[in-house]
């Protein structure tokens, strides 16, 4: 079953994070993911550009609309997803307690309901049913 770990934190802002910590922080993720990729359950992961360069695109209202800036006027925002195969919700569970971005952040869980692979939708699993 697909998962996607869902990395929410409030942005700092410029030269609030010094080099050295966001090297260590680098690293981490590094390990991170090659220990997924060693336990066979890493699907992706994607760290997203700061929410400044966000534009929403919606239909809502019948009308098309493309807006400067991230939908949700908040604190925290989504940072990036990492996306895993695992057995079980408890599985999604550990390895989201072992993301070196819970230091910081809101992991949230959340199983994928449909999944697209080479091009095939399919339910929340690697081989596309």
């Amino acid at each position: 079953m697909r998962y996607a770990l869902l990395l929410n934190n409030a942005e700092p802002g410029p030269g609030e994070i010094a080099d050295e910590v966001m090297l260590q922080m680098q690293q981490a993720m590094a390990d991170y993911t090659a220990a997924l990729e060693a336990a066979g359950v890493f699907a992706g992961a994607d760290i997203l550009e700061p929410v400044g360069q966000t534009v929403t695109v919606t239909r809502r209202d019948g009308d098309l609309r493309v807006q400067d800036g991230p939908f949700a006027d908040t604190r925290e925002a989504l940072a990036g997803v990492f996306v895993i195969d695992v057995p079980d919700r408890d599985a999604a569970i550990a390895w989201a307690e072992k993301h070196p971005a819970s230091q910081y952040a809101v992991i949230e869980v959340r199983k994928v309901a449909a999944a697209c692979d080479k091009g095939v939708w399919g339910g929340g699993t690697t081989d596309a049913g």
